[in-house]
């Protein structure tokens, strides 16, 4: 077989590879509860008095911001937790994932406005935006006292 046809044939599958992936993965994310709409977010906290979590987080390269997803934010006590108290903001600065030019200028607003200098950084805020609680850097307590921090700032 020529050398050129079984490079365009490999280029193929690979590609239909890519497809396939991006298709299984998909879903995934839509089933999120994270949003990344820092308006939207808000709008939901006033409605249904809850709490906005915004994860500041290099999400595809932060060594300790995938270490707390893992460890936290993605356990299933977490999620039923922030479930019914919490709305999820994930305020991402990727080096490899597409993003659109409105989230990155969103994201680094926010980023100037609530102070973060490093990743992964914690920042809840009431209904109007004020900084109720923060953590700096990776939460090593584990996820009950993590639960229990956020009760606490929940509660008052």
């Amino acid at each position: 077989m020529p050398v050129g046809r079984h490079f365009g044939v490999k280029n193929l599958t690979i590609a239909v590879l890519v497809v396939l992936g991006s298709i299984c993965v998909a879903p995934a994310y839509a089933d999120s509860p994270w949003g990344n709409d820092y308006n939207k977010a808000q709008e939901e906290a006033k409605a249904n008095h809850k709490l906005v979590l915004m994860d500041f987080t290099g999400s595809d390269w932060c060594g300790y911001c995938i270490q707390l997803d893992r460890a936290i934010l993605s356990q299933p006590q977490f999620k039923d937790y922030a479930s019914k108290n919490l709305v999820l903001l994930e305020i991402d600065f990727p080096r490899r994932k597409a993003q659109s030019a409105q989230t990155r200028k969103q994201n680094q607003e926010l980023a100037e406005r609530y102070g973060v200098e490093g990743f992964p950084t914690l920042v809840v805020v009431n209904g109007e935006g004020k900084t109720v609680w923060r953590f700096e850097g990776y939460y090593s307590g584990g996820i009950a006292a993590f639960l229990a921090e956020l009760d606490k700032v929940r509660k008052g």
